[in-house]
């Protein structure tokens, strides 16, 4: 893969997935009502049902209207730039320090670049679902992290899954000698095998963080349904069942499959402009 500078992926990365959001973030909205119904119907507080993905896009834009595909776009594209900005400089410094060419130092970067990430764009995550103002309020400074146990985990093990099997994908299919080397086909390639795995791990990290980020807290700022990550995942699986986990997993593959695809496809071509333009300014 072409070098740039971090400072230089720092802005590519976040540029690439901001992108790639404009085009997911309906699959997002849907994704999280699927995600959050079991709980707030147990709760008494959800008027609606959701079955399926197709049915859960024609009743939100039925009550929303279309615009309402869209809810959260800005509070998604900030959170997109803040936690890939950060998680793609930080993955661009491990591989100019030299990690990536170590047994699994491409998980292991991927990783710790990923936390990170997730640890700087919590707050905006909060946004994203309409919250950032209330517990502003409600709960100050600190509660603006409140869920990062659940978001930290899930963008982690995401991210190693995503740059990882990113790098290995598209290495091996260039090496089929399937595609031209230099063809933009590669990356989607390489893209389209990642995400098969991000969906794979993250899905239940996903269904967790929704909740921890979701749920009521008492005055101490304090979520009254579960207790962290832990807590959640067990409580999750004794009363749902352990296919609760992957509740929304069409949903989820929908937005996440297309957010891989697109992201990955994206850095990859934005870092080939610059490289060029490096190599030709020499």
């Amino acid at each position: 893969m072409e070098t740039v500078p971090p400072a230089v992926d720092l802005v590519l990365g976040a540029s690439a997935c901001c992108l790639a959001c404009v085009f997911t973030n309906p699959l997002e909205v849907v994704k999280t009502r699927l995600q959050l119904q079991g709980e707030l119907q147990a709760r008494g507080t959800y008027p609606r049902l959701y079955r399926g993905f197709v049915a859960s896009v024609v009743a939100v834009a039925r009550a929303d209207g279309l615009c309402g595909l869209q809810k959260g776009l800005a509070a998604g594209l900030l959170y997109q730039g803040l936690m890939n900005g950060v998680r793609f400089y930080c993955y661009s410094l491990a591989c100019q320090a030299g990690l990536s060419q170590q047994p699994g130092g491409t998980v292991v970067a991927g990783a710790v670049a990923g936390a990170l990430g997730a640890f700087v764009g919590s707050p905006a995550y909060l946004s994203l679902l309409g919250a950032l103002k209330t517990i502003w309020r409600q709960q100050g400074l600190a509660g603006l992290w409140r869920g990062v146990g659940g978001a930290v985990p899930r963008v982690m093990v995401g991210s190693a899954a995503q740059l990882a099997t990113f790098a290995s994908a598209k290495a091996w299919v260039q090496e089929q000698q399937w595609l031209p080397e230099d063809s933009w086909l590669v990356a989607l390639a390489g893209g389209m095998i990642s995400s098969i795995a991000v969906v794979a791990v993250m899905t239940p990290f996903d269904v967790v963080s929704t909740r921890l980020y979701n749920q009521p807290v008492d005055g101490a700022g304090r979520g009254k349904l579960y207790g962290g990550l832990t807590d959640c995942l067990v409580k999750i699986w004794r009363q749902e069942g352990p296919l609760a986990l992957y509740k929304g997993l069409g949903p989820v593959y929908l937005r996440l499959g297309p957010h891989t695809i697109l992201s990955m496809l994206f850095w990859d071509e934005l870092r080939k402009l610059v490289g060029r333009d490096q190599y030709q300014g020499r």
